[in-house]
């Protein structure tokens, strides 16, 4: 039987932007509108196995409605730039599924819908309706069920006309009248003032219609009647207006919206690009290079080198050149080596790991250890991560393919062997999904096909790289490469292998504490309710405060009251419960997330944690750490600062030591822009926010009071990353326009800055790139697109990303040049940590006044800037004490 699915896609697309934290992938594109209506989309196929499927877009601002009445709409803001970014990428990926989009000039989407309703009607074809318009109930019928949208996106309630009798007492095609009595605000449709829902169905459920109210309104009494009367016109205007337009001109067959389920492997290159990993994982998604691929490699011998034959291979080693280390997991520290694979270009051999752990294989752990021997891979910072555990050393690797493929385009949805091999005109190698399997069904294949595999991978990997050195030369980054980013990855590699001391019991200490805390603020919070309750069930937490203490409803789910974390926020200056109700959520994940977390993670054997810094993440250039992210410890809360507590030096009498580069993307933005009045500051060694303040809002430096400042900070950070006048909004709490006009009043007195972001854009058209000081390069092809949000993102994009990743290549610097002072000084200090613009050191005793020296001094000369860079240095027993 067919089926067929119509979505409302604005209204959907707005619904899931609003109802979801701002998302965004590492190349800066915000996802949480596209994340949210993929999740919609796929419950959508399970649940309702749809024959057909449709999603209407509305085709502009402009439609036959404005010419009745301008002021249509009018009300609403200007869509947030976070959202319009997404509607290109949206429909990319509606694309990836396979579903038909439509949209016209003029008309709306519910016009699309409702006229295909009416025609599916005809047909006696059910349909199920997608949206967050109660408008559209006016389509429902025997054959048509609208679902409204609840939770934000993730639910929804079905409306039949029976529901809908149920629930509001009248006949679908009496919506319109309830929205020309009572109007609506978010279409700027008037309806009659003083008419609210309430008494539109009582005046419907006596007389029926508007025009029978109109007709009757001398039955009425007092001010009701001479609102009735005085806004008569307004009430018809206001129900045509809420009329959905049925007869399109639109030429589109059922055909045309036949769905037969996605195509995985389009799915799966779309959900890389915008990083859906969940989803990637929950679905096992292929993303190519399976036995068709494996068709068009290149020829490629592969020998299994056993224990028997060790001394054979030993005696070629001196023609290898290529290492390709296999380890089977995501973190590095615990990952199963199974063999690696070594290769001239031609002939490939592969060891088992328990054959290269052999007496006799010692030759070739020896070749693997000696630095001077020139070699090549893939990922070497893993290669050398997860080799340390098993007790072989890696070195000597010249060139490493996966770095080289993300410099040369980091916003490269893969940067794994096969897609660089494919990106680089060397196709055929199979992606490691098809070879294992992905999931449930991983599962290593017999010794003849693993060793071809990682035979290939060696094979390409000295195949690969003369000619990505080639191109990064021509790109005018080998010096990147060569003396940042390899450098960088032994140096990441050394600090891992070493990892930083927990101090477990103290952690645990912290946990009571915290939990005596949480008990505390239970008792007080319950206390303040009046009675015992389940602070963690929103139906009893949403009864004690709206039907108990008679709060404000907010808003409202399909369950009852909403209790998310929006809600208690305003709700928060009204009564003293919801502040400790907001200490308390915060309190729980430190205790949940960083101390039961954070203990899981210390390794036994060690009594350290081991994170792993991820390299070819971020478009920006900025390390990713992970397994785990130790940049994400919270500092806000004193209770989260405490945590820091628990890391300690490994040694008995040593210091932990943390250098912290100060307003580091400002400095490079005052360098870049050679803006006059951010200079100044920075030579004069003025808070820069103070300075901003004064600038801005005209004021002498004693006048400027908190909330100045702490405006101007959030505008001096959001100028750097592309802040738009919603996001400032939301940060501040202020309305829209006030922001609009703060940032307009930022670039009247910043004009330095003001002319950096044209001439960057402008460049940015002309090259299709930018790039940082170090030269690190982003491509921005959409920076000549035609649709306008697209090409808005981009034009962020090139005014941040030089400040951005500028900053990231200077602390990068600084920590290569660091481990080249220790290791050319002897010291026994070593470093432990990168956070955001912070490193940490343990440090002996005796080498604590050098260090204080040493590390800032190379910090704030790792790159030659037109200000100066600023790095503050403090030490302690603990990282803490180190803040």
């Amino acid at each position: 039987m067919s089926k067929l699915i119509v979505i409302d896609g604005n209204s959907v697309a707005y619904r899931a932007f609003y109802a979801l934290p701002l998302l965004s992938n590492s190349s800066g594109l915000h996802t949480n509108a596209v994340y949210g209506f993929t999740t919609m989309l796929l419950k959508l196929i399970e649940e309702q196995k749809p024959t057909h499927f449709l999603v209407a877009f509305d085709a502009g601002k402009a439609t036959f409605r404005h010419k009745d009445y301008e002021q249509y709409k009018g009300g609403r803001e200007k869509t947030p730039p976070e959202l319009s970014e997404q509607f290109p990428i949206l429909k990319q990926l509606l694309g990836a599924f396979g579903i038909k989009q439509f949209e016209l000039e003029g008309y709306e989407a519910d016009d699309i819908i409702g006229t295909l309703t009416k025609l599916a009607d005809d047909q006696k074809l059910d349909v199920l309706v997608v949206t967050g318009d109660k408008d559209m109930l006016q389509l429902a019928s025997d054959h048509v069920t609208i679902a409204l949208t609840r939770k934000g996106i993730s639910e929804v309630e079905l409306y039949s006309p029976a529901y809908i009798k149920e629930t509001y007492g009248l006949a679908p095609h009496q919506i319109i009248d309830l929205k020309g009595l009572m109007g609506d605000s978010s279409d700027n449709i008037p309806g009659i003032p003083g008419v609210g829902e309430k008494t539109a169905l009582k005046l419907l459920h006596q007389y029926g219609s508007v025009e029978a109210v109109l007709e009757n309104s001398d039955e009425l009494k007092g001010k009701m009647k001479e609102r009735v009367q005085s806004h008569a016109d307004d009430a018809r205007m206001s129900k045509e207006l809420a009329t959905i337009f049925r007869a399109v001109p639109m030429e589109l067959s059922l055909d045309e919206m036949a769905f037969s389920g996605y195509e995985e492997e389009a799915l799966g290159q779309m959900f890389q690009k915008l990083e859906f990993k969940s989803l990637l994982d929950k679905m096992e998604l292929g993303t190519g290079g399976g036995a068709e691929a494996a068709d068009t490699a290149i020829e490629v011998s592969v020998t299994v080198v056993d224990s028997e034959s060790l001394d054979k291979l030993a005696s070629k080693l001196q023609g290898i050149r290529s290492v390709y280390v296999e380890a089977i997991g995501d973190n590095p520290h615990l990952a199963e080596v199974v063999g690696i694979g070594l290769s001239d270009g031609s002939e490939s051999y592969y060891i088992a790991i328990e054959d290269l752990k052999l007496e006799a294989a010692e030759p070739i752990r020896n070749w693997l250890a000696d630095a001077d021997v020139e070699k090549v891979s893939y990922d070497v910072h893993r290669a050398e991560v997860a080799l340390h555990w098993q007790g072989i050393v890696l070195q000597g690797c010249r060139f490493d393919v996966q770095l080289a493929g993300y410099l040369l385009d980091p916003t490269e949805a893969s940067h794994s062997l096969a897609a660089i091999a494919s990106r680089y005109s060397f196709p055929g190698l199979q992606e490691d999904d098809a070879v294992y399997g992905k999931g449930a069904k991983f599962k290593l294949p017999a010794v003849e096909e693993l060793a071809k595999h990682l035979g290939r991978k060696a094979a390409y990997v000295a195949k690969l790289s003369p000619e990505l050195d080639k191109l990064l030369d021509s790109n005018d980054m080998k010096s990147l490469f060569h003396d940042l980013e390899l450098p960088l990855s032994h140096v990441l590699a050394g600090m891992e292998e070493q990892g930083v001391k927990v101090n477990a019991d103290e952690l645990k200490r912290l946990g009571k504490e915290l939990s005596e805390r949480i008990d505390e603020l239970v008792k007080q919070i319950h206390e303040l309710a009046g009675g015992e309750f389940n602070l963690n069930s929103p139906k009893q937490l949403g009864e004690v405060l709206f039907d108990r203490l008679g709060l404000p409803v907010i808003k409202k789910t399909k369950t009852g009251y909403s209790t998310d974390a929006e809600v208690l926020e305003k709700l928060a200056p009204r009564h003293e419960i919801v502040r400790h109700l907001l200490i308390y959520r915060q309190l729980a994940k430190l205790q949940s997330t960083y101390i039961e977390g954070l203990l899981k993670e210390v390794r036994e054997e060690t009594g350290k944690i081991h994170t792993y810094y991820k390299q070819t993440i971020a478009a920006t250039g900025r390390l990713s750490s992970q397994y785990p992210n130790l940049q994400n410890i919270p500092i806000r809360l004193e209770e989260g600062r405490k945590i820091r507590k628990a890391f300690v030096p490994s040694e008995e009498g040593w210091y932990i030591l943390a250098a912290d580069y100060s307003q580091i993307e400002l400095r490079v933005l005052a360098h870049i822009s050679q803006d006059e009045k951010l200079m100044e500051a920075f030579f004069k060694e003025m808070d820069i926010h103070t300075k901003t303040a004064m600038d801005v809002f005209g004021v002498a430096e004693d006048e400027v009071d908190a909330n100045m400042r702490r405006s101007a900070k959030a505008v001096n950070f959001g100028i750097v990353y592309g802040i738009s006048d919603y996001g400032l909004s939301q940060n501040l709490d202020i309305t829209r326009g006030e922001a609009a006009k703060f940032i307009e009043q930022y670039f009247a007195v910043f004009q330095g800055v003001r002319k950096y972001m044209e001439d960057i854009v402008s460049s940015a058209r002309t090259d299709g790139y930018v790039t940082t000081l170090l030269h690190r390069r982003r491509y921005l092809p959409e920076i000549k697109a035609s649709n306008y949000n697209l090409r808005s993102f981009a034009e962020r994009t090139a005014m941040n990303t030089p400040i951005q990743g500028t900053a990231a290549d200077i602390i990068k610097l600084a920590m290569v040049q660091v481990a080249e002072r220790l290791k050319e000084e002897k010291r026994r200090s070593r470093m432990l940590l990168q956070v955001h613009d912070e490193l940490v050191f343990e440090v002996p005793a005796e080498e604590l006044e050098e260090m204080k020296v040493l590390v800032p001094d190379v910090m704030e000369n790792a790159l030659d800037l037109s200000v100066p860079l600023k790095a503050d240095v403090s030490f302690g027993s603990n990282w803490y004490e180190a803040k």
